[in-house]
């Protein structure tokens, strides 16, 4: 199982649309770069992903899991763009900022630090740990 982190404004889609849309989850659209669509093209069914918000707060919030393999983006005709069916599973106890990240020295190489602008990345298992210890959240 891979680790993942998703990044959404916040004030466009946050964690409680996320959670809004239940257990059928939906479509991670609208993603136009080309390393983020090849990062969820080798999400399997299974694997998880932290809900990041971005602009506003930049924060974990969340957990998600991914419930769809890559497929094509329905909000577009554009056949190079692809997607993934998420859903909530948990939110955060404590939301974990991009200030903490930065901060802790176990994570100074993490893409989030060293690549902020990139909307969907892949995540270490160790630091997904340290960050999920950081918010009080299980693993």
């Amino acid at each position: 199982m891979a680790l993942w982190l998703f990044k959404s404004e916040p004030d466009v889609f946050g964690w409680p649309d996320q959670v809004a849309l239940g257990d059928t989850g939906g479509e991670w659209h609208g993603i136009r770069n080309y390393q983020a669509r090849n990062n969820m093209r080798l999400m399997q069914l299974g694997d998880r992903g932290f809900f990041y918000h971005s602009s506003i707060g930049k924060e974990i919030v969340g957990i998600v899991e991914v419930i769809g393999p890559s497929h094509p983006d329905s909000t577009t005709d554009d056949p190079r763009w692809d997607c993934v069916n998420v859903r909530a599973q948990r939110p955060f106890a404590h939301a974990v900022t991009l200030d903490k990240i930065r901060n802790h020295p176990a994570l100074t190489e993490m893409v989030l630090v060293k690549n902020s602008r990139l909307s969907v990345q892949p995540v270490r298992p160790e630091e997904w740990d340290i960050i999920c210890a950081l918010g009080q959240t299980e693993p």
